[in-house]
């Protein structure tokens, strides 16, 4: 299927690795300009020049922390107008809420709620002036289905879904810009694994054995792959989902068990 967006300008956010290089990875077949932003100088722009290729689309990469208001100012250094923007910050750490001061909790916020508002007031109304726009927000499955121990980016993710459910709904709508929120469940990732470390140390049990309990309760019986992610980004993105806006996707080989 042509999705459509070959020629357009992408800035994709955490895409060193992971979910966020699996959308790059996607938008960039497809025919798309990459920017790529991540913290990690060298492991981006490793992961930048394997996606140029000769005659294919221009692929660009930002070393710099999204979150801050210097990140966000080299970013649009670079560039000012993106027709797609995917938003994406590495969650906060797990752990028991009581544990949790006023900073901690500002840090989440920060980095998982206000960022993408600064990402999407920065470049909506430059979409919306060009008639096409397309963000995606990659939240967590936790927005539907909370998990104790992640307390923080519960609460943070939901501020944003519910930020993003009246926003997706003004008058962007009507002028060529969807907004939409990503959900990913369990997927083969660094922070997948990170998880398991710490789970493994506390039970004593491997880091596979935690991986194998895990892949159980989920009905695809195993994790999903940023490739398999980036190709639902890049259709959330495409020409064919102008008329999805405001939702919330999830992407998590039915793990969620509700109806709605």
């Amino acid at each position: 299927m042509d999705l459509g967006i070959a020629g357009k300008w992408a800035l994709v956010c955490g895409a060193s690795k992971g979910l966020g290089l699996g959308c790059a990875q996607a938008l960039s077949r497809e025919g798309v300009h990459v920017v790529m932003v991540a913290r990690g100088a060298e492991v981006l722009e490793a992961a930048a020049a394997a996606l140029r290729v000769p005659g294919g689309p221009q692929i660009h990469a930002v070393a710099a922390d999204i979150t801050t208001t210097q990140g966000r100012a080299a970013v649009f250094a670079l560039r000012q107008d993106f027709d797609i923007v995917v938003t994406n910050a590495g969650g906060p750490p797990p752990g028991d809420f009581r544990d949790w001061d006023r900073d901690a909790w500002i840090k989440a916020v920060d980095a998982n709620m206000l960022t993408p508002i600064e990402l999407i007031k920065a470049t909506v109304d430059g979409m919306a002036a060009r008639g096409f726009g397309r963000v995606v927000n990659i939240t967590s499955s936790a927005v539907k289905a909370p998990i104790d121990i992640l307390g923080l980016s519960n609460g943070a993710r939901s501020g944003l879904t519910g930020f993003v459910a009246g926003v997706s709904r003004s008058r962007l709508a009507g002028q060529g810009v969807t907004i939409n929120n990503l959900l990913p469940g369990a997927f083969d990732t660094d922070r997948l694994r990170g998880t398991a470390a710490g789970a493994a140390q506390k039970s004593g049990q491997t880091i596979e054995a935690v991986l194998d309990a895990r892949r159980k309760t989920i009905p695809a019986l195993r994790f999903g792959t940023p490739a398999e992610f980036g190709t639902v980004c890049a259709f959330l993105c495409s020409t064919h989902a102008g008329y999805m806006t405001g939702q919330n996707v999830l992407v998590d080989g039915g793990a969620y068990p509700g109806t709605y």
